[in-house]
């Protein structure tokens, strides 16, 4: 069995951002050279998130609202874990959204569904993060 391990990097300039991966997952596949297997993808932070879903900018507009309605980033005085931070609404947003995505890769491809696509979710931006990819497989 043969395995790969890359590390993708982000620094998104705002808060909150959704950025389709797929491409850069992709690419970490091909580099690979497996055909079939799994390829593990997650957020190697806890303020952000790795997800599937659909490539659609209603979709994602309509999952900021969601999720500022459920945590709001301000008041920042409303969460005991902002003494000294301001992110507190991040982190239950990534527990939200998720942290990792597993996806089966058949004769050297993504084996995705209809329209499914992989994002990274940040959700307390401004400063470099990480993702690992992992692939093991044949």
């Amino acid at each position: 069995m043969k395995h790969y391990r890359e590390e993708l990097w982000f620094e998104v300039p705002g808060r909150r951002a959704f950025i389709n991966i797929t491409p850069d997952i992709e690419q970490c596949l091909a580099q690979s050279g497996i055909q079939n297997g799994l390829l593990l993808c997650n957020a190697m932070h806890i303020t952000a998130s790795v997800f599937i879903n659909d490539d659609e900018s209603g979709l994602h507009h309509d999952y900021d609202l969601w999720l500022e309605k459920l945590a709001p980033h301000e008041p920042v005085a409303q969460y005991r874990h902002n003494v000294g931070e301001d992110n507190a609404d991040a982190h239950m947003k990534r527990q939200i959204m998720g942290r990792e995505v597993v996806v089966a890769v058949t004769d050297g491809r993504l084996d995705f569904g209809t329209w499914e696509q992989i994002f990274y979710g940040e959700f307390d931006g401004r400063r470099r993060k990480r993702v690992l990819v992992k692939i093991i497989g044949e």
